[in-house]
């Protein structure tokens, strides 16, 4: 498809000389240019549509090469990455080797910080702005930030220490009144006021002056003043809070129109301090199915784009959480679970309609959650808190000091263990197990397939203390097991003999296909193990494995250092283990973004690469190894 507009931008300086009615065009071009690569990749879609206009204008008014736009989050960069330079390679994005989903430094020199989990905007742009000031530097800082994003606590610890500063810096709040689900709390219902009461922006001006005349005499008169003030500046003017917090505020303004928010950023680079711009977009704007429903075209795979994204009727691991939890909920009318703003990607959505007030969405904040959670246990109520483990990490604080420390029936039901692919690096959940391992009173699970993962969650109903179960993205087919044995043991899957294989949670799928392939190609029978338990280790099948096989592996979809792996290696040494000890793990550090199934191969998880290394480890010397 050709572009009249779009194929003559190749840099932000490129907007320099459009007419108003080109950059109109440019608009819908860009738009257009999004939903067809994206229904080819996949990828985030209403939310880069919702910030075209005011993507434009922020390249038109500040220079990327020199001034730092910070995206927070960052999945809303798609158009800023095609206005500099990246629009030729934009097909690759998400896919491996490809354009990365999220601003990348080493990607282009306007890329000035790298972002995927929600909220850092603010602290890492008045970082920026701090180190420009000792520096002499004369550029701007801008740190673009979404209305779900500013609910989370670090938004507001580094919104409240902006105010407190001096420091030359522009929040530009992408107020699109949605986040992934729902936005909930006292600061959305804030933002929603200012946005509905058309009041404030009539009454606004001549209030303010009306409020200013008033006349101040004496020292109660003066004090009687300044509450009448205000008391009418809540009532009548939009942004309080924020000039209170010592933030000038300005807004809201209509974030589609190009030629107001230029004029509105040209007269910002102009004030000097602290300033908020408030903007009101749309979400999905200009794609009939994103804008009625932003949520299902947050993140998408490919679609027809007549037709929209088709929903999968298939359960995933998600949707049996979701359903195992609406069982226990059933009959254990007291226990209560929490989102953090995830309610649909944690398969919560059908038991918060069941039971709203039992289902608790605290926003984009998961240190609040877990202590929450901690809360509602401490009174002996069963508490279940159902996250993505890459978000999981910002509540590693809270596990310890508030969960586990006074050992408290929390269950962490941790989704999207593992690869999860075209996201990358700031989404893989990788570290769970190495950072949850080192955690006292914690039990961990991490079940072999949906079958399983919906027993334990069953059986751990009843424990009074910390659980926390990881499972993985998506769809797999159930693993037949012989029997329903005890959760809290080690399951052997398939007979082998001299070499076992130790395998968790969806890795148990590929150690059963590479033991099969090792069978039929080469005559070797590999015991594999369903090491579902990871935390306590089932020591007395690790004895058993260990006094009747020369090697063992260890199969996990986490990081080397401090995982499954490491653990069983610390106890093979207490038992004076003489055979060889092989840990397969992803390697001790960030992994890029790509499809599963590439990325399983590359790092040495896939069946076929699994195959390989039994057959490269037989016959070496009996030693202790790690490798990954």
């Amino acid at each position: 498809m050709m572009y009249k507009i779009l194929d003559k931008i190749n840099s932000p300086k490129d907007l320099k000389n459009l007419k108003e009615e080109e950059i109109f065009l440019l608009a819908k071009e860009i738009r257009k240019f999004l939903i067809k690569n994206i229904s080819k990749s996949g990828g985030h879609l209403a939310s880069n549509l919702g910030v075209v206009e005011l993507t434009l204008a922020l390249h038109s008014v500040f220079d990327t090469k020199k001034d730092k736009i910070v995206f927070d989050v960052g999945h809303q960069s798609y158009v800023h990455k095609i206005l500099t330079g990246r629009r030729e390679k934009f097909g690759t994005i998400r896919q491996y080797e490809g354009l990365s989903g999220f601003p990348k430094r080493n990607e282009s020199e306007h890329d000035c910080f790298e972002t995927g989990h929600s909220s850092t905007s603010i602290s890492a742009a008045l970082g920026m702005a701090f180190a420009g000031d000792i520096k002499g530097d004369s550029n701007e800082i801008i740190a673009l930030i979404g209305d779900g994003a500013l609910t989370g606590g670090l938004a507001l610890e580094g919104l409240n220490h902006l105010g407190s500063s001096d420091a030359n810096l522009l929040v530009v709040l992408n107020d699109n009144e949605m986040s992934i689900c729902e936005n909930v709390g006292g600061l959305s219902d804030y933002l929603c006021n200012i946005r509905i009461n058309t009041v404030y922006r009539k009454l606004s001006k001549h209030m303010i002056d009306l409020v200013s005349s008033v006349p101040i005499v004496g020292v109660k008169a003066s004090q009687t003043a300044v509450k009448i003030k205000d008391g009418l500046k809540h009532i009548v003017m939009p942004g309080a809070l924020f000039d209170e917090m010592g933030v000038k505020y300005f807004g809201p303004i209509d974030g589609h129109d190009y030629k107001t928010l230029v004029r509105a950023l040209e007269e910002l680079k102009k004030i000097k301090g602290p300033k908020l711009l408030h903007v009101i977009t749309k979400k999905g704007k200009g794609y009939k199915f994103a804008e009625e429903d932003p949520s299902s075209y947050h993140g998408v795979g490919k679609f027809e784009i007549d037709k929209g994204v088709m929903k999968v009727k298939s359960e995933n691991y998600s949707q049996t959480v979701g359903e195992t939890l609406e069982d226990i909920f059933n009959d254990d009318t007291e226990c209560l679970a929490i989102t953090a703003a995830m309610a649909n990607g944690t398969g919560l959505e059908n038991l918060k309609i069941k039971y709203p007030k039992r289902v608790i969405d605290v926003g984009i904040a998961e240190g609040h959650a877990t202590t929450l959670a901690a809360g509602i246990a401490s009174t002996g109520t069963k508490a279940y808190f159902a996250v993505y483990s890459t978000f999981l990490q910002r509540g590693f604080d809270e596990i310890i000091h508030d969960v586990a420390l006074q050992n408290l029936p929390v269950t962490l039901l941790i989704d999207r263990a593992g690869l999860v692919g075209e996201d990358g690096e700031t989404h893989h959940g990788m570290f769970d197990l190495s950072y949850l391992n080192l955690i006292p009173n914690l039990t961990i699970f991490a079940p072999k397939d949906k079958s399983e993962l919906r027993r334990i969650i069953k059986q751990t109903h009843s424990l009074k203390t910390p659980v926390a179960i990881r499972y993985p993205r998506g769809n797999d087919l159930d693993i037949e097991s012989s029997k329903e044995d005890d959760i809290f043991k080690w399951e052997t899957l398939k007979k082998g003999t001299k070499i076992a294989i130790l395998a968790t949670g969806k890795m148990v799928h590929n150690a059963l296909k590479a033991s099969r392939e090792l069978e039929t190609e080469y005559n070797i029978r590999c015991e594999v193990v369903n090491s579902r338990i990871i935390k306590p280790l089932d020591i007395q099948t690790l004895e058993d494995i260990a006094r009747d096989f020369t090697h063992i592996f260890t199969l996990e979809d986490n990081s080397i250092a401090g995982g499954f792996g490491q653990i069983v290696l610390s106890e093979l040494n207490k038992l004076n283990f003489s055979g060889k000890a092989v840990n397969i793990a992803l390697p001790d550090s960030f992994i890029e973004h790509g499809s599963v199934d590439i990325l399983y191969d590359k790092y040495g998880l896939s069946s076929n690469k699994i195959k390989m290394k039994v057959l490269d480890t037989i016959g070496k010397t009996n030693l202790f190894e790690e490798i990954s």
